[in-house]
């Protein structure tokens, strides 16, 4: 069924990055996909948002498919991957924050007798997120954010001298992050074709031998904080389709689970009416 809620979809893969974003969400209820996928949505208080929170566990495939499930099944406006991630660069420490502005999935290429050929592939993320991210974060003295192009595959980077970083240095250059989600989520998205986008990580390593050390010390809840409240601030400056935020003017349902104008269409799920109906509003209707 089409979700009739101003709905954005927040993904994460660790219990602690679901706990981090679960605690700004108010009026939770759990739903059930029919295949078992279990939501938790909720007010998000301030804006018209519904956030429904999924924990997915980790890797890229699983990101993809169960993105692919969860927007099939909700409908969202905005899809938000929010987490930890290891640091890629010297001048981004532990408790920043890295909004992605687009994700390198850096897996893909060929292994030849000359060497490795990288065959990249990075997938976009919403400029309309991106720009909502640029304003949010002005205002957030608290967080020290970063919006660069984040690494995304399927390993735990521990080692800053192993061969996968000197692969990203080379051919990755512009990395700020390395994280094991965000390229599946987006590629998820992609296909969707009308779905806003985004990946918002907190660093909790410096993807390093030191990983182990700072999260022993508790790096990861504090850099899934972190990220959760750039996350919330996004959604406070992007308002769903129709809100009060937006161009155009806001929804508008008459009587009691009536017709619902927005843009260019009318809702008539839940609504009761007699006869044809031609036509498109051309403003609120009283």
């Amino acid at each position: 069924m089409p979700q009739t809620r101003p709905t954005v979809v927040v993904l994460t893969a660790l219990a602690l990055e679901y706990a981090a974003v679960r605690s700004h969400a108010e009026d939770r209820e759990e739903l059930v996909h029919r295949d078992g996928t279990r939501v938790e949505r909720g007010r998000l208080p301030g804006t018209d948002w519904y956030v429904a929170l999924a924990e997915l566990g980790e890797g890229n495939r699983t990101a993809a498919a169960l993105a692919t499930q969860i927007i099939d099944w909700l409908e969202p406006e905005a899809m938000l991957f929010v987490g930890v991630a290891g640091s890629l660069k010297d001048d981004i420490g532990l408790g920043d924050v890295v909004v992605g502005t687009k994700v390198y999935g850096i897996h893909g290429g060929k292994q030849t007798p000359n060497g490795f050929l990288v065959r990249p592939e990075a997938w976009p993320v919403s400029n309309a997120l991106v720009s909502a991210a640029r304003s949010a974060v002005r205002d957030m003295s608290d967080v020290r954010a970063h919006l660069k192009p984040i690494a995304s595959g399927d390993v735990v980077l521990a080692d800053a001298e192993s061969e996968i970083a000197r692969h990203l240095r080379e051919h990755y250059n512009d990395a700020a992050a390395i994280e094991m989600e965000g390229a599946g989520a987006l590629q998820a998205a992609h296909l969707n074709g009308q779905l806003h986008a985004l990946v918002i990580r907190g660093i909790s390593d410096s993807a390093n031998a030191a990983k182990h050390e700072a999260d022993a010390a508790g790096s990861q809840e504090r850099a899934a904080a972190q990220a959760a409240s750039v996350a919330v601030a996004v959604l406070r400056k992007h308002q769903p389709r129709g809100g009060s935020s937006d161009s155009q003017e806001g929804p508008h349902r008459a009587g009691d689970g009536g017709a619902t104008y927005g843009g260019d269409h009318i809702d008539f799920r839940n609504g009761t009416f007699y006869g044809p109906v031609v036509g498109k509003p051309t403003g609120r209707q009283q």
